[in-house]
């Protein structure tokens, strides 16, 4: 019995295929080699290819986007307690809001981690390939 792809997943994959895109136009642009992004590739390679490893490496890269989120909020709040009119993130010249990136990287990490942990993705990843 086959089961089909989760919703969630796929949703998952083409978050990752977008990310994955950006991670090389940056890489490209810059000729600067960022694991941090680069790192959703062999992710994403194995979920498409629902390889044996791939719910580890699923799991293992969003411990790694855990730690990241970590350090950047732990920077943040100690620069806020120094000199928090200085506190500030510009993209392209633009002040981008603090407290609503930080609401979207938290929905984002809470959505990877509803999707690496659900039984459906673990039941899809787990079950030998028909074809």
């Amino acid at each position: 019995m086959s089961i089909s792809r989760p919703i969630p997943l796929v949703l998952l994959c083409i978050l990752y295929l977008v990310l994955a895109g950006v991670a090389l136009w940056r890489t490209i642009s810059t000729g600067a080699i960022d694991l941090f992004t680069l790192g959703v590739i062999p992710v994403l390679v194995g979920i498409v290819l629902r390889t044996s490893w791939s719910l580890w490496a699923l799991r293992i890269y969003l411990f790694i986007q855990t730690l990241g989120l970590l350090a950047l909020a732990a920077t943040a709040l100690m620069a806020l307690q120094i000199t928090p009119e200085d506190v500030k993130l510009e993209l392209a010249g633009r002040n981008i809001p603090l407290l609503p990136l930080a609401a979207v990287l938290l929905a984002l990490l809470l959505f990877q981690y509803w999707v690496a942990f659900s039984a459906n993705t673990k039941c899809f990843l787990q079950q030998e390939k028909s074809d």
